[in-house]
């Protein structure tokens, strides 16, 4: 059945909302409509692109994640070599810089543009006919990987452009991930039990190089470009291919600035370095570049770097230190992993005792040794990290570190799976599995069961009160008891187990979570738990049905289905059932209006809230169709400020930010 033409104007227009929408939302953070907007239009165009297959095009917005997993990324040749830049470390290498340009341009005026030296992976977007068509990584500068697929899931990358007379062109950037997104992989990392990234480059670079593209689309990646190419275009000057990569959408840095001479690019690099901190992504530097082309032409380049630009590296946070001991933790689903226990030395803003060290095949490739004397620094500015061992201050009779035969905790035989990296307890009854399984569940992201700290956990662990997560809605039984121990008091002991009362009305998807299963962080808990509505739908579903969701790949189906086989797991739910946990999703009224002072509205909160709990005013927010972001920009619409609220406030008052106090939140929320 062929198309009528108002089905192809009506393909047409819902792709050109889509795209619009996702550019107004990725790349200018100022949304023109709501989510439930954005999902209507999506689906009404997959529902047509079913009906007529033939009308799917490689720039269609339902074509940004695909199903089938990558087999291996083919080598693509770049028309351009991606050129390394050299590097300085201090502003006498700047000016030595500068003395070179001046020398090649006999003396020509000349200009340069100063951009930020994004931390994360270089990349080359190719446009054929205005449409997207093939991604690479930059590789050795002259070949790089096809990531096409998973550069398609970056929804700030356009997947076609109204290019008007330019329709084949090349532009250049940078992928990365924001600070607070690193954290939050990391955080939801841990709470699944998995590996801890060391940083949000190496992060962002693994991510691309994912073969299932519904894994990559789940991560946090972004975008920003600062290259334009086309022989269709007579370019004068780096800022032109600037300005027209803006035209066509692409995100472009706002803090990319023209310097006349080098003593403004010295103060550019020193303005840069003192906002360093406070920038929501990693920077490690600062990119000096010629800025017309006829003059970057008359530099050249030398080797593998060109002789018209330079990178200016800021000093890195690092610090010396020496590894006391190496022991290992156990996860709650029996992953071990080793740790530095280190001499405290103070680094970036705090001091430092301990370091993750990842796996051992990490230890190994470094040859990190107990008593020996290390560098360190703070990955992403958060996470400590071992950078290299300092040989030289080694003691002769240091041995290499021996990867243990026996759990810590239980001392059961330890296990290593063929295509993994980890080593595991296979215990399921061993006490730090355990304990880890109720912590998570008391996590404040999960049942958010004020009151059950690590240390409480395991004083009732040891008197036998608390053996699996499903005891803790047996606690009031204990309260006696409880009451006796020492530490405790009648009125300490109420509040736990009002807490643990409170906890009942906890929505599905956070009952979900706290459940523990591999693989399933706060995101995917509320995809499934809005899928399948109850955990009895979700329990009698197959791995091909999970698949079949939006976002949802193979491994968390696998996870999944493996964890509802499990009798001891379906033991716990149906304990938590008759507890009167929520095990469904509470259907809407439908009588529910959008609040417009909150609806597609901005929000960040800082400070102690009084009345609320930052979990509650979020959900309250998301519920009347607002966003929180996790920090403050020109296009935060409000911030909701507590007491003690730190440099969000400043910020926010910088910016010119509307603040609100708990009240002025609550006039806002009944209006």
């Amino acid at each position: 059945m062929s198309a009528s033409p108002d089905i192809l104007k009506k393909i047409r227009t819902l792709k050109e909302k889509i795209a619009d929408a996702d550019y107004r939302y990725y790349t200018l953070a100022d949304p023109d409509i709501d989510d439930f907007t954005y999902d209507k239009y999506l689906n009404e165009l997959s529902e047509l692109e079913k009906k007529y297959p033939e009308l799917i095009t490689p720039d269609s917005p339902t074509q940004r994640v695909s199903g089938k997993p990558t087999v291996n990324f083919r080598t693509v040749e770049h028309n351009i070599p991606m050129l390394s830049l050299s590097n300085s470390y201090n502003f006498e290498e700047l000016i030595e810089f500068d003395n070179r340009v001046s020398g090649l341009l006999e003396k020509r005026n000349y200009e340069y543009i100063c951009e930020l030296k994004f931390d994360g992976i270089a990349i080359s977007l190719i446009y054929s006919n205005g449409m997207l068509v093939t991604g690479a990584t930059r590789g050795d500068g002259f070949k790089g990987d096809d990531v096409t697929q998973n550069l398609k899931t970056i929804r700030s990358i356009p997947l076609s452009v109204n290019s008007g007379k330019i329709k084949n062109f090349e532009v250049r950037g940078e992928v990365f991930i924001c600070k607070d997104d690193f954290i939050k992989i990391n955080e939801e990392q841990e709470l699944k039990g998995e590996k801890i990234f060391a940083n949000a480059r190496n992060t962002a670079a693994g991510t691309l190089k994912l073969k299932n593209t519904d894994l990559v689309a789940s991560r946090p990646l972004n975008f920003f470009s600062y290259y334009f190419y086309s022989s269709e275009v007579d370019l004068k000057s780096h800022e032109e291919g600037l300005a027209i990569l803006k035209d066509l959408k692409f995100p472009v840095n706002g803090r990319t600035e023209k310097a006349k001479n080098i003593e403004e690019v010295k103060k550019f690099c020193d303005k840069i370095e003192l906002l360093r901190d406070d920038l929501e992504y990693e920077i490690d530097g600062v990119v000096v570049k010629v800025n017309l082309l006829s003059q970057q032409e008359i530099l050249g380049s030398v080797s593998r770097s060109p002789r018209w630009a330079v990178a200016y590296k800021f000093k890195a946070k690092e610090a010396v230190t020496k590894v006391n001991k190496i022991f290992c933790q156990v996860g709650r689903i029996g992953t071990i992993t080793p740790v530095a226990d280190l001499q405290p030395v103070f680094l970036a803003g705090s001091t430092i005792s301990r370091a993750t060290l990842h796996n051992f095949d990490e230890i190994k490739r470094k040859d990190i040794r107990e008593g020996d004397y290390v560098k360190i620094e703070k990955g992403g500015d958060v996470i400590p990290k071992v950078l290299e061992v300092i040989t030289e201050k080694r003691k002769k009779d240091s041995k290499p570190y021996k990867v243990p035969d026996n759990c810590p905790v239980c001392r059961t035989r330890l296990e290593k799976p063929e295509d993994e990296v980890y080593y595991y307890c296979p215990n399921y009854n061993c006490p730090a599995q355990v304990l880890g399984r109720i912590e998570h569940f008391v996590h404040r992201n999960a049942m958010d069961i004020e009151g059950l700290g690590t240390s409480i956990i395991e004083i009732f662990n040891q008197k036998g009160f608390l053996n699996n997560y499903s005891d803790i809605y047996d606690l009031y039984k204990h309260k006696k008891e409880i009451t006796d121990t020492e530490r405790f008091g009648e009125k300490s002991t109420d509040n736990i187990l009002k807490a643990v009362e409170l906890s009942k009305e906890k929505p599905f998807d956070k009952v979900l979570f706290a459940l523990g299963i591999r693989h399933i962080g706060e995101r995917t808990s509320k995809i499934l738990a809005k899928n399948f509505g109850s955990i009895d739908n979700l329990i009698a579903a197959g791995e091909e049905e999970i698949t079949k969701i939006h976002e949802i790949g193979p491994k968390i189906a696998e996870s999944v289905v493996k964890f509802f086989k499990d009798k001891k797991n379906l033991k716990n739910i149906e304990r938590l059932r008759k507890a009167g946990l929520k095990f469904e999703t509470e259907k809407k009224s439908g009588n529910e209006k959008i609040n417009e002072n909150i609806n597609n509205k901005i929000f960040v909160l800082t400070g102690t809230l009084e009345k609320y709990k930052r979990e509650e005013a979020q959900r309250i927010i998301e519920d009347r169709g607002g966003r929180v972001s996790s920090s403050v920009s020109k296009k935060t619409d409000y911030v909701l400020a507590g007491s003690e609220a730190g440099s969000k406030l400043e910020k926010a008052k910088a910016f010119g930010v509307k603040i609100l106090e708990e009240n002025d939140f609550e006039k806002l929320i009944k209006q």
